[in-house]
């Protein structure tokens, strides 16, 4: 929750708890639609979408959504894969960065007003972890239906969540045995749609007739959860040293030094630095026509998994087993190398005292070798 500035956030909280209870009484003066409509609101990061976008499909499809217009309230972050992706499925698209409004009150009533006028019959909430900005979102629509999780607390703080809690007419209760987060998706839609429906994991459709080439991601979306550079370094040469296909370094720009042999392969172009010059488009593309992606804990293991991609994953204990590894049965799944703690699934609330430049312990205790072990495998 961003709430940077007191002040701000005590009016966007008065616009997200109370609000709704107005614009409940505004609502039985709406004119009557013509068309229905739904809307799902899906915030969450890049990573989060990938697991949750073939669902939009599946939706509109349904028999029980196939006459609404399906509109998604969604993340900045990933607007281009929704646009390229599952524009053909969504009538309209809001896209926001959810952090900020929380210390934006003109904006979270502008954007509250604008769904509350689209006069939705339903809204859809699939993220088993709740905030408090997409709660509040969700009861200015004034929809007579709307559906979520129960929620934990890890998104949103208890004395809210009593609050936005009466906002919804169904809580689905979460089975502990559910725990995989496209699990946690299916579930949810299997519950809404009362049907079952036949997907084990992610999908994008590439044109991928042929595989070259390794990317390998040195950065996450959080610096603490990058493996360290030095060993990004050997790992490098190692790969480089086992087979003659290019390799691509992919992230964001993050202060790594190459020393005279990474260079030189750097100058021959078997070595391309892209971080920080492609789209994200770009990078599915990569993705999904390289023979082997070898990447931190991020979005990019998710664009393997969907794009069928062999890839091998460095992994914290921050969510185990809710985001990666995928569970068994999935065969396009990450091969991730963890060093497992007592401590995993803190939530990435790291309990040790680490230096501003270190890893997390459960990313920096992973070995070189543990790595090549698993890469090794892969390339020829």
């Amino acid at each position: 929750m961003g709430n940077q500035n007191r002040n701000l956030f005590r009016l966007t909280r008065f616009i997200l708890l109370k609000l709704p209870f107005l614009f409940k009484f505004l609502a039985k003066f709406r004119q009557q639609k013509r068309n229905k409509r739904l809307l799902i609101i899906k915030t969450d990061a890049i990573g989060d979408y990938i697991l949750f976008r073939n669902f939009i499909e599946i939706v509109k499809k349904s028999e029980k959504y196939k006459d609404y217009q399906i509109d998604v309230l969604g993340n900045t972050s990933w607007k281009d894969i929704a646009l390229k992706y599952d524009v053909d499925f969504v009538g309209e698209f809001y896209f926001v960065r959810p952090d900020p409004l929380y210390d934006a009150p003109s904006e979270a009533l502008k954007l509250g007003w604008q769904l509350f006028k689209n006069n939705y019959n339903e809204v859809l909430m699939p993220s088993s972890t709740r905030t408090f900005i997409t709660d509040g979102l969700a009861a200015l629509t004034a929809a007579k239906q709307i559906i979520g999780f129960e929620s934990d607390n890890e998104g949103i703080n208890p004395k809210y969540k009593v609050k936005t809690d009466k906002f919804y007419t169904t809580k689905l209760t979460l089975p502990p045995s559910v725990f995989f987060e496209f699990d946690r998706t299916k579930f949810f839609f299997e519950k809404v749609l009362n049907c079952n429906i036949p997907l084990n994991g992610p999908y994008i459709k590439v044109n991928a007739d042929s595989r070259q080439g390794i990317v390998i991601v040195i950065s996450a979306g959080v610096a603490k959860r990058c493996w360290q550079p030095e060993k990004f370094n050997d790992l490098i040469k190692r790969v480089l040293l086992n087979t003659a296909q290019t390799v691509y370094l992919e992230g964001s720009v993050i202060d790594m030094a190459f020393d005279d042999d990474l260079s030189q392969h750097l100058q021959s172009g078997r070595l391309v630095n892209l971080m920080g010059k492609t789209t994200l488009l770009q990078l599915i593309d990569l993705v999904g026509s390289s023979s082997l992606v070898i990447a931190n804990e991020t979005s990019v293991s998710h664009m393997a998994a969907a794009t069928q991609t062999k890839s091998v994953c460095i992994v914290g204990g921050g969510h185990f087993d809710r985001f990666l590894p995928y569970p068994p049965g999935n065969p396009n799944g990450p091969i991730c190398v963890f060093e497992k703690m007592e401590c995993y699934n803190c939530n990435w609330l790291c309990k040790f005292t680490i230096s501003k430049n270190e890893p997390f312990p459960c990313i920096g205790n992973v070995s070189l070798d543990a790595v090549w072990q698993q890469v090794q495998l892969f390339i020829k």
